[in-house]
């Protein structure tokens, strides 16, 4: 069976991750001068309680490829294929940290897949990799079938702040757009390896009904979960808001991870989804 790889920035629910035996290799969360790994050495209740009381601003870590080079010898043990689906390449060094590991581990083909998405907006391809694992397909099959998705995966959210996206510098137009948005609820999206800003609201309530409306444009889902980073009444809403989209079955709902966390900064709901065909 071919073996799946990615890293905890992908927010898969554990138990999601443990059922279909998805590798995960965790990345370094730092405050200050502690460096953290995410979900071993620090928990998501552990890190929204350092990000409530903290004066400085979390930041992440690349893990070295030696990381990866472990999980991969490992895996290779047991199967000759895996593919590993990771972070945007624009966005984090995680994409390359992994090809640099996969070509000094000989014992296996490893696909290493840029997903183009962060989040569970990569989780999703994982998990949908893993699926067609467990049914037996090839590598080549699993790779055509992550490639098909990533046009069709989305991830909208609307922002409490703009602080923490500028100081990640990783989007240019959050650093010159700071100044005038700090009373701007603002919605963005991930798409393609892109962070845009697709809306902007005066208050939370209306940014969160623009994000319904902009999530409702999408049309049916295949797919979804609704993420926040410490706003869980604002998630539930926005979970019941989308029930029709999933054909009566409600969207997942959880925490965002640590990793994203410290880009967006606390306040933030939205959505991870893979549209219909």
């Amino acid at each position: 069976m071919v073996g799946v790889v990615t890293e905890s920035t992908a927010d898969i629910p554990p138990e999601m991750a443990e059922r279909l035996g998805i590798a995960i290799v965790p990345s370094y969360v730092v405050f200050g001068s502690q460096t953290y790994l995410d979900g071993v050495e620090l928990s998501k209740e552990e890190f929204y309680a350092k990000l409530g009381t903290s004066r400085v601003i979390p930041t992440t870590a690349t893990p070295p490829p030696a990381t990866y080079e472990v999980v991969y010898r490992r895996l290779a043990e047991t199967t000759d294929e895996i593919i590993s689906i990771h972070l945007a390449g624009n966005l984090s060094a995680l994409y390359k940290v992994a090809q640099v590991a996969a070509r000094n581990v000989p014992q296996a083909r490893i696909a290493v897949l840029d997903s183009q998405q962060v989040t569970m907006g990569y989780g999703w391809l994982v998990v949908a990799a893993a699926e067609a694992a467990q049914r037996g397909e090839s590598l080549d099959q699993i790779v055509g079938l992550v490639e098909q998705l990533k046009n069709r995966t989305r991830v909208l959210a609307v922002l409490d702040t703009l602080e923490f996206l500028h100081r990640g510098g990783r989007v240019g137009w959050a650093k010159a757009m700071i100044g005038t948005l700090l009373r701007i609820k603002p919605i963005i999206e991930v798409r393609q390896g892109q962070v845009a800003l697709v809306e902007r609201a005066r208050t939370r309530r209306r940014s969160l009904e623009r994000l319904v409306g902009q999530i409702r444009a999408l049309g049916l889902l295949e797919r979804a979960i609704v993420l926040h980073t410490n706003a869980p009444d604002e998630a539930r809403w926005l979970s019941s808001q989308l029930e029709t989209l999933l054909e009566g079955w409600q969207p997942l709902e959880t925490q965002a991870g640590v990793t994203i966390a410290s880009h967006v900064g606390p306040g933030a709901v939205g959505i991870a989804c893979i549209t219909r065909e």
